[in-house]
């Protein structure tokens, strides 16, 4: 089984790019993040053409969330149990005996705001889902922007980004307490590259410049992290012309 996710930052502008993508790599699993659609206006019709049934929770202008599958998505959730939230950023799904959850954590702006209270206080909600998911599907993939990196390593600059939003210890210890429920990074499974990243800013010429951040991640239980055969960063879609400001992240799994 091949899982992919990618923060697309608008599926209706890069609606061409996510289906090329998934024809050349062909995923069985397709997460998606920031799809910025209400789900009347998701493109259905298209991802059924390119072989997959989709999934989806949205919203009109920001976030939103899908799973794209080649085979029915079952026991599908759309929200975080007894956290009530407006905001569409989470979907789940079975998908041939593996529970998928895709996730968009809130960015949460800068340390002294409240949009970074309210990322504390979801991830906090999340993780006690995450939980009660992880009990009940010992197959469990989680899979999203989860607008955290984890370690020194995951930034091209540690010293300035120290205490900033996506880098201050709270958030690194939010994503750690994650783990600690029993998955794993499955990036960090492997030997990687130095300076591997999945998010550039748009500004600064950063992509160009390999000032980037490690903040999309893919965490498998255990009984998944033991089957997973490789887990690689795909920086080719940020250089199509008009691209997202993240590169998608692919596991594939022997499954037995």
């Amino acid at each position: 089984m091949k899982l992919a996710t990618w923060n697309v930052n608008s599926l209706k502008v890069r609606l061409p790019q996510v289906l090329a993508w998934a024809e050349k790599h062909r995923p069985d699993v397709l997460c998606l993040q920031e799809t910025k659609l209400e789900d009347a206006n998701f493109p259905l019709r298209e991802i059924a053409d390119a072989g997959y049934l989709a999934l989806c929770s949205g919203q009109k202008t920001y976030n939103g969330v899908a799973v794209l599958s080649r085979i029915e998505g079952l026991e599908c959730a759309t929200a975080i149990p007894d956290h009530e939230d407006v905001q569409k950023r989470v979907i789940a799904a079975t998908v041939d005996g593996v529970r998928v959850i895709c996730a968009y954590v809130p960015n949460g702006e800068n340390v002294e705001s409240e949009k970074y209270q309210y990322k504390l206080k979801w991830l906090a909600a999340f993780r006690g889902w995450l939980a009660a998911e992880l009990a009940r599907y010992p197959r469990l993939a989680v899979l999203g922007d989860f607008n955290v990196a984890p370690e020194a390593r995951d930034v091209y600059d540690p010293a300035a980004w120290e205490g900033q939003v996506l880098f201050s210890r709270p958030e690194r210890e939010a994503f750690e307490s994650l783990i600690a429920l029993g998955l794993k990074d499955a990036f960090r499974l492997f030997e990687q590259p130095e300076r591997s990243f999945t998010w550039w800013d748009y500004r600064v010429n950063a992509f160009r410049r390999k000032l980037g951040l490690r903040i999309d991640h893919i965490l498998l239980s255990d009984a998944l992290a033991s089957q997973c055969t490789s887990c690689t960063i795909d920086t080719e879609p940020r250089r199509n012309e008009r691209p997202s400001d993240h590169a998608p992240v692919v596991a594939e799994l022997n499954l037995n």
